[in-house]
């Protein structure tokens, strides 16, 4: 009986242990889809729409071509060791790029943080795997008294696909990963934004759009707007 409870024991060990084991996968670097490398650049068409209230206007589209350059290492408000990203601008698809906005991104190792007009977002964030959440924007203050940022408030990014195939406008990229950060409409606003990214090139498209009526059946706020970028040209 002894020999039989042994044996008996050791199975029941051995098939807790499998059912314990779980599969390594393979940690993707965050740097593999956000470059940060001096001279790096991806060139977007880009859509913008801006709603005004004034002049019986609602919205207005226009067009540009916008690029985005690593410009050099430099060192962020926390002392962190960061990079300059320089975008410039154009009307049309000829003539010169002008530098319009400076921005900054830093690779924290489990973060990708990019600060934009002083507002910092978490962009991308490690393990990339499917359906892996995290609060992208929980550095924003979305709370102070007459915020006009209160829309960024509670987005879960979470990874909707990794490693597939996408179209970008007439392109056909490989390794993307897309990073769905919100998708919330009521009967006053409408908030949407995904991202999505390619190995070892970056950020090759982006679609956000936000509008608030601040009243049912009102008219749209100055701040409502939305943009479409999508990748034509990379390095």
């Amino acid at each position: 009986m002894r020999k039989l409870s042994v044996v008996i024991t050791a199975a029941v060990t051995l098939l807790m242990s499998s059912c314990n084991k779980t599969e390594d996968l393979p940690v993707l670097p965050l740097s593999d889809y956000f470059p940060l490398t001096a001279g790096k650049y991806v060139t977007y068409n880009l859509d913008s729409i801006v709603y005004y209230t004034n002049f019986n206007v609602s919205a207005v589209s226009k067009s540009y071509q916008v690029k985005l350059l690593v410009d050099a290492p430099v060192t962020d408000a926390q002392g962190r060791p960061a990079w300059r990203i320089i975008r410039s601008i154009r009307t049309g698809t000829t003539g010169p790029f002008t530098t319009d906005n400076v921005f900054m991104a830093v690779n924290t190792g489990n973060t990708i943080e990019f600060i934009e007009n002083n507002l910092r977002f978490i962009k991308l964030a490690s393990p990339i795997r499917q359906d892996y959440t995290w609060q992208g924007n929980r550095y924003i203050d979305v709370s102070s008294l007459g915020s006009q940022l209160k829309y960024l408030d509670g987005w879960d990014y979470t990874y909707d696909s990794i490693n597939v195939q996408s179209t970008i406008g007439s392109l056909m990229v490989d390794n993307t990963i897309k990073v769905a950060q919100i998708d919330n409409e009521t009967a006053i606003d409408r908030t949407f934004s995904e991202e999505k990214y390619a190995k070892g090139i970056g950020l090759v498209y982006r679609h956000f759009h936000y509008w608030n009526k601040g009243t049912a059946g009102g008219t749209f706020t100055d701040n409502s707007y939305g943009v479409i970028m999508k990748m034509i040209d990379h390095n």
